[in-house]
């Protein structure tokens, strides 16, 4: 089984690019981040058609996540128990869903950007990803043999070599060492980074900037990932970034990421 994981921005606006790439890759399972639309506005016919199946959450032009499968759409879980809200009125911010496809339990994250290390997204993102660990922490106390990869945007590089330079990074998100704390806490969770032994750092990136030729120059980020339980890790014989898809027109500023399944 294939599953891979790419924060698209804009489902509607790439479209033709997603179906392409599920066709040439032969995915199976597709997490999606940053859909930007509602659930009447996603393009469900395209993907359909294909034969997969698809869950949707989105409210408007911000956030939103999917899944597509091909192999079983089971158990939909549209966010994790105690995820937390944010905004005023307070908002649950369509950032999570889950399901089992083909007996994995797959769920397609978009972690909380965080914006500056004293805005109060910050402390949502920490407060986010602390819940999250929390829940994934009980799913493996509840089955060790639990078969579940964490995918998406995680908006973390969890190490110095995922950032193009750490001098242009320094003070700010994603490279902060709470950050990187969280992301070590899922770790240490028993969840493992499995695609890294297969492409290897540094300058291995998932995302570049639109701004400033940011993917020519080489200036990118490590921030998306696939972290998989141990039942799942022992399964994976291959993993790769598709680079390619970040080239030409209309591509999204992230990388898709790929993971094989014995």
């Amino acid at each position: 089984m294939r599953i891979a994981t790419w924060n698209v921005n804009s489902i509607r606006s790439r479209v033709d690019r997603v179906t392409a790439f599920l066709e040439r890759h032969d995915v199976d399972v597709l997490a999606i981040q940053e859909t930007k639309c509602r659930e009447d506005q996603f393009p469900a016919l395209e993907l359909s058609s294909m034969g997969y199946e698809y869950v949707h959450v989105g409210l408007n032009q911000w956030n939103g996540v999917a899944l597509l499968s091909r192999v079983g759409l089971d158990d939909v879980t549209t966010s994790f128990a105690d995820q937390p809200t944010f905004g005023d009125p307070p908002v649950l911010e369509p950032r999570a869903v889950g399901a089992t496809c083909g007996g994995v339990r797959v769920w397609s994250l978009y972690v909380p950007n965080g914006r500056d290390l004293e805005h109060e997204h910050y402390a949502y993102k920490l407060e986010w990803l602390a819940r999250l660990r929390a829940d994934a922490e009980g799913w493996l106390a509840a089955d060790p043999d639990a078969q579940i990869a964490l995918t998406g945007d995680w908006n973390i590089a969890p190490q110095d070599d995922d950032v193009w330079d750490m001098a242009v990074f320094e003070g700010k998100t994603h490279v902060s060492e709470p950050e990187r704390a969280a992301f070590r806490a899922m770790v240490d969770t028993g969840f493992s980074d499995v695609v890294r032994p297969y492409a290897p750092g540094p300058g291995t990136y998932t995302y570049w900037d639109y701004q400033q030729l940011a993917f020519p120059k080489k200036r990118g980020l490590r921030i998306d990932f696939v972290l998989a339980s141990p039942a799942l890790a022992a399964r994976v014989d291959g993993a790769f970034i598709d680079r390619e898809e970040r080239k030409g027109k209309g591509a999204s500023d992230h990388a898709p990421v790929v993971v094989d399944l014995a």
